[in-house]
């Protein structure tokens, strides 16, 4: 999988290559709602900010991710990030994930756009077979956002990881298939321009 630098311009959100540029603009968004304190998922701190960046560019530079950063239409700042990771090039797959936006954008037309996007470019531009989604069994937010998005449940790995704070992640596992992805687009279509209220 080419991991050139891409960007992706729509109507309420860009996705841009992830740099130390966004690194002020991040920390403001995750202090918007305190985002680290939730435990069932990794969001860096403020603190940390610098260091998860150079962590995703490194793994950028390795060939297994590809992250951007999410900067709202409206205020030309970043609110949050998102990647392609886990690419699996000759399986033609790839997992949207480590997303996080900062709370005043959550449940907007953001990251519906945000995915529309990414599912465009892996299944039309990538080819790829199937899109990945994965998150922790008690993020209840996460899964109920990923499930709108026309995502299905694949399983659930038990025990899979270890967490933080020294408790077993079990993580749920959704994907959407390329016979899927027509459907799925005109749900997300759907859903950009029905009113939010």
């Amino acid at each position: 999988m080419n991991l050139a630098p891409l960007t992706f311009t729509g109507q309420h959100a860009d996705l841009v290559p992830l740099s130390m540029a966004h690194h002020d603009d991040l920390i403001d968004a995750v202090r918007d709602g305190e985002l680290w304190n939730l435990w069932y998922t990794f969001i860096p701190t403020a603190e940390g900010m610098a260091a998860e960046i150079e962590r995703r560019l490194k793994l950028h530079a390795a060939g297994s991710m590809q992250p951007f950063a999410v900067i709202d239409s409206r205020t030309g700042h970043a609110v949050g990030m998102t990647t392609y990771m886990n690419i699996d090039a000759p399986n033609r797959r790839v997992e949207i994930g480590s997303t996080w936006y900062r709370r005043s954008v959550q449940r907007t037309a953001i990251n519906t756009e945000c995915k529309r996007m990414l599912l465009t470019h892996a299944f039309e531009s990538l080819n790829c077979i199937a899109v990945e989604f994965r998150t922790h069994w008690f993020n209840h937010a996460s899964r109920a956002g990923i499930e709108r998005l026309g995502a299905k449940l694949d399983g659930v790995l038990r025990s899979h990881q270890i967490a933080a704070n020294g408790s077993l992640r079990d993580t749920c596992v959704y994907s959407i298939t390329a016979a899927e992805w027509p459907a799925v687009r005109a749900h997300l279509d759907h859903q950009l321009t029905k009113p939010r209220g």
